[in-house]
């Protein structure tokens, strides 16, 4: 009984110090006037801390006063439930079931961040016809009720899903790591992103890194190689340094926000939030929602 009043104790203590974090990161009501934001996370590759950073980032920005509904788009490698510690009774994909209602899908994670699952192992579940995208798109609208701030966690690569996901967002975030091969991945999703649209709101964030040096020569990398070939200017969201605890966190099921908010790691993820906030994204988030949904089902 001492060891679990001890580990109660200290996690209301870890608790009280992301809290304690979050309030200096500030808020602003974006859930009001302007829409519901809708944010998807997305990666060239596999393996770069994707969907870390997007159950991470969405209990940051939960902590900080927003009301954040986190969505697991990544259909058959979906793991977002995983990294939250809880067991999901239903999936994305069972909104296409007659009778399931939105509700019946979203779950309460950390923190208090709304969520639906993704359908791990499940193949092709994301080839619709015109009836289930009318099903979902209609299910989905009510998210922008719940939340003030949507995150959308997608594949990694460049499957058509993936793409229609990005391509749907108003805004995105692109993670890589300084590795070569991460690198030529992102820079792939980048030039996707500017085929297929004339919104340039992508911004990256480098993972992994062991100094801002490092970071910076990253994203002058990526900068330099998409202006000169793709006339796209990639902005620098912000980075994350190689941490432990974010191992350590995983393990546990934890979000490292929460279970270490005072590691480096967590600290990156607050000014990421801290950016995101009072940041200058204001004027390509005002469609809000049920625009990403038009976008995303063809209307």
């Amino acid at each position: 009984m001492s060891d679990q009043a001890s580990r109660l104790r200290n996690l209301l203590e870890e608790r009280a110090e992301a809290e304690a974090l979050a309030r200096k990161v500030g808020s602003l009501p974006f859930g009001t006037a302007q829409g519901t934001r809708v944010i998807a996370i997305t990666s060239g590759k596999g393996g770069v801390g994707k969907t870390n950073l997007a159950v991470n980032l969405s209990v940051a920005l939960q902590l900080s006063g927003q009301r954040v509904m986190l969505i697991d788009a990544d259909i058959g490698m979906a793991n977002v439930n995983l990294l939250m510690g809880a067991v999901t009774r239903r999936s994305l994909i069972d909104l296409l079931t007659d009778g399931v209602k939105l509700e019946d899908v979203v779950e309460n994670g950390a923190a208090g961040v709304k969520y639906i699952s993704g359908a791990a192992g499940v193949e092709a579940a994301w080839n619709l016809n015109r009836g289930e995208q009318r099903k979902l798109h209609k299910k989905l609208g009510r998210c922008s009720e719940m939340a003030d701030i949507i995150i959308i966690d997608t594949g990694a690569g460049l499957n058509r899903n993936v793409v229609e996901f990005v391509l749907a967002a108003e805004e995105v975030l692109l993670i890589t790591t300084p590795e070569p091969t991460a690198l030529a991945d992102a820079y792939a999703v980048v030039k996707a992103y500017a085929t297929y649209t004339d919104r340039r709101n992508i911004k990256l964030i480098v993972n992994r890194i062991h100094d801002e040096d490092e970071c910076d020569a990253v994203a002058d990398k990526i900068n330099q190689t998409t202006q000169k070939f793709l006339g796209v200017s990639v902005d620098c969201l912000g980075y994350i340094y190689e941490d432990r605890a974010v191992i350590d966190a995983v393990h546990r099921q934890e979000p490292f926000v929460l279970s270490a908010p005072n590691s480096s790691a967590a600290r990156c993820v607050f000014e990421i939030a801290r950016g995101l906030l009072i940041g200058d994204k204001m004027a390509s988030v005002a469609k809000g929602w049920r625009a990403f949904l038009d976008r995303l089902f063809g209307y």
